[in-house]
């Protein structure tokens, strides 16, 4: 297969070059298997056109112009704001025609935020997509002909597949190495990147204090105020009185907003504080639920695994901090 990884000004270093690095070890150890066999992978990073384009990080990559290939690969861009997001997608033009003209014969693919760019070029309209969950929301509302799964790690839909945060590139690679060579080359090469082959999600990594939307809005400071009382009782009477408002108008400004009810955001963050105590705590399953404002320690884990699709249990296992002395 001829993948070819679009490289651009601003865009992710680790995207295009982790990809690149995992697609190249699949070669490796498909040559020390079959050493007379062709190599499954011809590999190449392009710009629209050639020449140097610099990386997120700052760093300068050489780009080859296009060249034919079977699969175009579209890595995230840096940025740190909504308004950071469209002056990067205003400055694109030449990146999503190529894209769009791929999408008309070839296999598209993103990794991370990439599928913005996807979503601009309008190949994903009508379609299932997934993204860095940390931009599921802010691509719903930009592309809402998109179908957005925030939780899903890889979606295909048709010839264009889409992939979660930023280190989804190595989960993008073991696919491509399934599809192209097989599950057992695709093992051999997870084993030897140390890349988790059970992975089939991002619901247990989102941390929904993560959020580009403007420090003065409303529902930046709902926020503030249920993570000041995380363990009391909600009361939505309560909420309305501390911002001055009726309940009626609260939870129509709240929607309006965010497209969510306050509750819906408080259990949000409950979750998040109760996998931080989880991490980093010995406190009993039971004693987190209560820490949270769960007083049955049942209704507290269905809502737990319903979120990260993890129970309290299996992701203590995965995520709990050893104490480890580096130096």
């Amino acid at each position: 297969m001829r993948v070819a990884i679009l490289a651009y000004d601003g865009c992710m270093g680790a995207e295009v070059l982790g990809l690149s690095d995992v697609l190249l070890v699949a070669n490796r150890i498909s040559l020390l298997r079959a050493p007379d066999a062709p190599v499954p992978f011809a590999i190449s990073i392009i710009g629209t056109h050639a020449g140097q384009v610099r990386l997120a990080g700052g760093a300068q990559l050489t780009v080859a112009a296009p060249m034919p290939f079977d699969l175009l690969v579209v890595p995230a861009f840096d940025f740190n704001s909504a308004e950071d997001i469209s002056t990067a997608l205003a400055g694109l033009d030449e990146e999503k025609l190529l894209i769009r003209r791929a999408a008309e014969q070839r296999k598209v693919a993103s990794i991370c935020g990439g599928s913005l760019l996807l979503a601009e070029a309008g190949i994903l309209d009508g379609r299932q997509a997934t993204t860095a969950w940390a931009l599921a929301g802010e691509m719903a509302r930009r592309y809402p002909r998109v179908d957005v799964v925030p939780d899903a790690l890889l979606i295909r839909d048709g010839e264009i597949v889409t992939s979660g945060a930023f280190t989804a590139y190595g989960d993008l690679a073991l696919q491509l190495i399934r599809d192209c060579a097989g599950t057992s080359l695709a093992r051999a090469v997870g084993r030897f990147s140390l890349i988790d082959h059970s992975r089939r999600s991002q619901a247990a990594y989102l941390d929904h204090r993560f959020s580009h939307k403007r420090k003065e809005s409303f529902a930046r400071a709902v926020s503030t105020w249920f993570e000041q009382r995380l363990a009391e009782r909600y009361k939505l009477d309560a909420l309305a009185d501390a911002f001055n408002l009726s309940s009626r108008t609260l939870l129509r400004k709240f929607h309006a907003e965010t497209g969510r009810s306050p509750l819906d955001m408080l259990h949000d963050l409950r979750v998040e504080k109760a996998k931080l105590l989880l991490e980093n705590t010995t406190l009993s399953v039971a004693q987190i639920a209560g820490e949270v404002g769960y007083l049955d320690v049942a209704t507290f884990s269905r809502l737990f695994t319903r979120r990260t699709q993890l129970t309290p249990a299996v992701f203590r296992k995965r995520f709990h901090t050893a104490d480890v002395t580096v130096f």
